[in-house]
């Protein structure tokens, strides 16, 4: 019996076991390892934030979905592996051997240089650990007169995040926000409108946005002009960094560290191993590290995982060359970007609205 291995639990992997439970190869023994049993919707976090969605509407219960295709579920995580000798390790020094192997574990959280703050930092990433400690700093943050926080990252998930805790705080009778978007600037790769928009947003909020790095310091954190900030939370939404296991597990990787991948989203080096995600780069075309590109390979990724079980041709895929993003800034507002189109109000919150909830309703949909 062939053994396939699915390490993560991230959106290619919903399509995944969806395509299995509809059409599972016989003589297959499968195993999702992933560090929960529920994933947790990073489009809809902002509005959790905020108080728009409870938790159990923005997180997707693997359990059912799994059952239904057959799947046996670790609540564990891949912490290395060998792919000459084809497995994975776990944390319990437990070693699973595979026939193939498809990860979409994520990124993790670089929060190298600011270790020195201290407990006044959260990370955003894992998700799992974030859902549990943010509801227990907003309640805190909400007895007290006074509350500072900054947010480090200038991407579309720093932007979003620094609206919502904002939103999340209204009540309290002074606050104090940073967004510090290093020296990339704000949203990076959007346009131009996009960008002004949203600058627009953040000062209407009476959020101070920062075009500079900056560092941990015991307690805060100092931007590279010098100056300190004495946040009661710094929230990092920095990019993400490749899992440093990799760099043991044999697999040809490229210079950030992440698994280079083909069209197929098969290793470079290893025909047996397929990766999608943030843990992978593909080699042949630039593509942004973004949650839409995973949505959209997993269907692809399924096919060939079926494919390279029962050696059937492989199917490449492409991405789109303009994506659209839909950026919550608060109040049930967005911002729309797609290439050099922008539009914001509360009709483009309605239209994310709706393109979350039914997401997340076809993912809780079991196969017949």
């Amino acid at each position: 019996m062939k053994r396939l291995i699915l390490a993560g639990g991230g959106h290619a992997h919903l399509a995944v076991l969806h395509h299995l439970a509809k059409c599972r190869p016989k003589g297959l023994s499968i195993t999702l390892v992933t560090p929960s049993s529920f994933q947790h919707y990073s489009g809809m976090l902002p509005g959790w934030m905020a108080g728009v969605y409870p938790l159990e509407k923005i997180r997707i219960d693997l359990r059912p979905l799994c059952a239904a295709a057959g799947v046996e579920l670790i609540e564990s995580s891949v912490v290395g592996m060998d792919a000459d000798r084809r497995c994975v390790a776990l944390p319990d020094k437990r070693h699973l051997e595979y026939d193939l192997l498809s990860l979409d574990t994520g990124s993790e959280t670089d929060g190298s240089w600011f270790e020195d703050v201290g407990q006044n930092l959260l990370a955003v990433k894992p998700l799992d650990d974030f859902v549990v400690a943010w509801p227990k700093w907003i309640t805190s943050a909400r007895s007290r007169e006074r509350v500072h926080v900054a947010v480090i990252g200038g991407g579309a998930a720093g932007f979003e995040l620094v609206m919502a805790a904002r939103e999340a705080l209204r009540g309290v009778n002074q606050i104090d926000m940073d967004l510090v978007a290093g020296d990339s600037g704000l949203l990076p790769g959007h346009g131009r409108a996009v960008r002004q928009r949203a600058l627009r947003c953040l000062h209407q909020a009476g959020i101070a946005v920062h075009e500079q790095r900056a560092v941990g310091v015991p307690n805060g954190i100092m931007l590279a002009d010098g100056r300190e900030l004495r946040p009661d939370l710094v929230l990092l939404a920095t990019g993400g960094r490749a899992p440093c296991w990799l760099k043991l597990s044999k697999l040809t990787l490229d210079e950030y560290g992440h698994i280079a991948v083909d069209a197929f989203h098969r290793t470079l080096s290893h025909s047996d191993v397929f990766a999608s995600g943030d843990v992978c780069a593909r080699t042949d075309v630039a593509m942004a590290r973004s949650g839409v590109h995973a949505v959209h390979a997993g269907p692809i990724l399924a096919q060939n995982l079926t494919a390279a079980l029962l050696g059937e041709r492989l199917h490449a895929y492409h991405p789109r060359a303009t994506s659209l993003y839909l950026l919550a800034c608060g109040e049930r507002r967005a911002i729309a970007s797609w290439g050099g189109f922008s539009a914001e109000g509360r009709w483009v919150w309605r239209w994310k609205d709706s393109i979350d909830r039914r997401f997340i309703a076809r993912q809780l949909r079991l196969p017949p």
